[in-house]
C-alpha cells in the first residue's frame, strides 16, 4: 500500500521554502484581492501617489513573478520524492498521485468559485497531471525537456514582438476595461455576497480562460519539472556535499535576478525589457531564494529558528484557503469593506500581519496535531483511511 511521507521522512528544508512562499505569494495576492485585477493589466499604471509607485516597483523586483516558480518547483520536488518511494518500495504510484491531484483541482474549484478568483490549485492540478507523465524520464531529461518547453514560449512572444517591431518600443499601459474595472469595484466595493459571486464567476472567464491553461503548460509545468529533476538529483538531501554549488547559485541567482528585474526601472522600459523581468529575472531569483534557505539550513541553529515558517510550510494547503478567506473577508464589502481603500504600504502591512498570525497559529496548532486539517481531509480522501503523521 502507497503511504504519504512520514513526519521522519521530512525535509524541514522544503517546509521552511514552502512556508516562505506562502508569505511571497500573500504580499502580491493583496492587491488582487483588494484592488479590481484580473481587469488592471499594469498595476504599475494604478498607482500616482510617488510613495506607492516606488513601493511597488520594491515588491515587483523582490516578490512579484519569483514565488510562484519557487512553490512550482517544490510542487514537482514533492512529486518525485513521492515517485521515487513508490519505485523503492515496489508500490503503485500512479493511482494514488492521480486521486491526490484530482482532489486538489476539486478543492480548486470550490476555492475559485465559493472564495476568490485568484485560485492557483486548480492549474497546478492540472500541470500536476502532465507532470506525472514524465516522472519517468531520467532527471537530464527532465531539465533539458523544461528549459525546451519554456524556452519555446520565449521564442514564440519574443518573436511576435520582433515582427510587431515593438520589442525595443517604449512600453504602453495597455488599454483596459473601463466598465469591468468598474463592475469589479461595484460588486466587491459595495455590493452583497450575491454581487460578489457572480462578478468572480466574470473574473473568472479571464483567470482560467483556455489560453491561461496553454500558457502554464509552458511556465508552471517547466518548472515542476525543474523542481523533479532536482529532487531526482537528491540536491536538497545532499545540501551538505554540495554546499559550494549552492552557494553559488545563491549568490549568482539573487544579485543576477535582482539586475534582471530592476533594469526596466532605471533605463527606459521597453516591451523586451519588461519580458525579460518578468519571464526570466523572476524564476531566476526564486532560484536564488531557494538556493539561500538551503545555505541558511546548514547553519546548525537555522532550521530551529525558522521551525515556525516550516510549520507553516507543512500546513500549505489550510494557510493558503485561509489567507483567502481571511483577505475577502477584510476587503470585501460583505466583510470589513477595505476594497479598493488601501494603499501600498497599508497592503503589505495587512499581508505580513496576517502571516505573523498564521505563524502563531500553526506553532498552536501543532502542539496537539500533527498535520493541518485540510491536508489531513487530502490524505484521507486519497489513502482511503484515516492516516497520521509519525
Amino acid at each position: 500500500m502507497f503511504q504519504p511521507t512520514s513526519l521522519n521522512e521530512r525535509i524541514h528544508t522544503l517546509d521552511i521554502m514552502r512556508g516562505f512562499s506562502l508569505l511571497g505569494i500573500l504580499i502580491v495576492n493583496i492587491f488582487a484581492f483588494s484592488l479590481p485585477l484580473p481587469h488592471i493589466l499594469d498595476l504599475h499604471s494604478w498607482f500616482t501617489d510617488n510613495q506607492d509607485v516606488m513601493l511597488y516597483q520594491t515588491l515587483d523586483i523582490y516578490v512579484q513573478s519569483s514565488f510562484y516558480p519557487l512553490f512550482s518547483m517544490l510542487f514537482g520536488y514533492g512529486l518525485a520524492m513521492q515517485w521515487i518511494k513508490a519505485e523503492q518500495t515496489g508500490t503503485r504510484f500512479y493511482p494514488f498521485a492521480t486521486k491526490r491531484l484530482v482532489v486538489l483541482f476539486i478543492i480548486g474549484l470550490l476555492h475559485a468559485f465559493l472564495i476568490w478568483w485568484g485560485d492557483i490549485l486548480t492549474m497546478y492540478a492540472f500541470c500536476g497531471f502532465f507532470l506525472i507523465l514524465c516522472l519517468k524520464l531520467k532527471s537530464g531529461w527532465l531539465l533539458t525537456v523544461a528549459l525546451a518547453m519554456n524556452g519555446l514560449l520565449h521564442f514564440f512572444i519574443l518573436s511576435l514582438y520582433a515582427i510587431a517591431g515593438i520589442a525595443n518600443a517604449e512600453f504602453e499601459t495597455p488599454h483596459v476595461d473601463i466598465t469591468a474595472i468598474n463592475n469589479a469595484i461595484t460588486a466587491y466595493g459595495i455590493g452583497t455576497w450575491t454581487d460578489a459571486f457572480f462578478q468572480r464567476l466574470n473574473d473568472l472567464a479571464v483567470q482560467m480562460a483556455p489560453g491561461m491553461w496553454i500558457s502554464a503548460l509552458f511556465t508552471i509545468l517547466p518548472y515542476m519539472m525543474i523542481g523533479a529533476a532536482a529532487a531526482k538529483w537528491r540536491l536538497v538531501e545532499r545540501a551538505k556535499e554540495l554546499k559550494v554549488m549552492w552557494i553559488i547559485l545563491t549568490i549568482i541567482c539573487i544579485a543576477g535576478g535582482l539586475f534582471i528585474k530592476s533594469v526596466p526601472f532605471h533605463v527606459t522600459r521597453t516591451y523586451l525589457l519588461e519580458y525579460v523581468r518578468v519571464y526570466i529575472g523572476g524564476p531566476i531569483l526564486a532560484v536564488g531564494y531557494a538556493s539561500l534557505i538551503v545555505v541558511l539550513c546548514l547553519i546548525p541553529f537555522a532550521t530551529k529558528l525558522l521551525s515556525p515558517i516550516a510549520k507553516v510550510g507543512r500546513m500549505s494547503l489550510t494557510i493558503y484557503i485561509i489567507q483567502s478567506i481571511i483577505c475577502t473577508l477584510l476587503f470585501y464589502n460583505f466583510g470589513f469593506g477595505l476594497y479598493g481603500k488601501v494603499d501600498v504600504m497599508m497592503g503589505i502591512v495587512i499581508a505580513i500581519g496576517i502571516y505573523v498570525v498564521q505563524l502563531a497559529l500553526s506553532e498552536l496548532w501543532f502542539l496537539k496535531y500533527q498535520q493541518g486539517p485540510l491536508e489531513k481531509a487530502v490524505k484521507r480522501i486519497t489513502y482511503g483511511k484515516n492516516v497520521t503523521e509519525n
